[in-house]
């Protein structure tokens, strides 16, 4: 189920980065995030009401948790700019090299309080794969 649901989420990424490079397009990079992190605000807002789920932050966070919806502003930008100059099966090959390759660090050294999972060397054969279809990508 929750491989299905990562596949999805891949899908949906693909479709809310062309939406939001159109919306760039015809808006403008700032404009254009400040909408999509405006809608997106409205959509949590109604979801939170319609689940009746009450809005709580523990009083012990680490502040640079905090710092993922700034990372949020920099990641709907950089893929607009890259969705309208690149395209966007490049924009997205790249940002899942970029993906894996940090995730991979995490998971191997248990960062940011994550479980740790060993890197294995197979893994090295699809990082080749992935690269080698960026390669061409690029050059085609």
């Amino acid at each position: 189920m929750y491989k299905f649901s990562a596949a999805f989420i891949g899908v949906l990424i693909a479709i809310m980065v062309a939406f939001n490079g159109v919306l760039d397009i015809e808006v403008g990079t700032y404009l254009a995030t400040i909408i999509i992190h405006i809608v997106g605000l409205i959509t949590i807002v109604l979801l939170l009401v319609l689940k009746k789920q009450r809005f709580l932050i523990k009083e012990k966070l680490p502040t640079y948790l905090f710092s993922a919806g700034a990372m949020g502003v920099f990641v709907v930008s950089f893929n607009n700019i890259c969705f309208n100059n690149l395209g966007a099966s490049l924009t997205l090959s790249l940002g899942i090299i970029g993906q894996l390759l940090l995730s991979c660090i995490v998971d191997h050294f248990g960062l940011l309080g994550m479980k740790t999972y060993k890197f294995k060397k197979k893994k090295l054969i699809g990082f080749a794969i992935i690269f080698i279809g960026i390669v061409v990508m690029t050059m085609y």
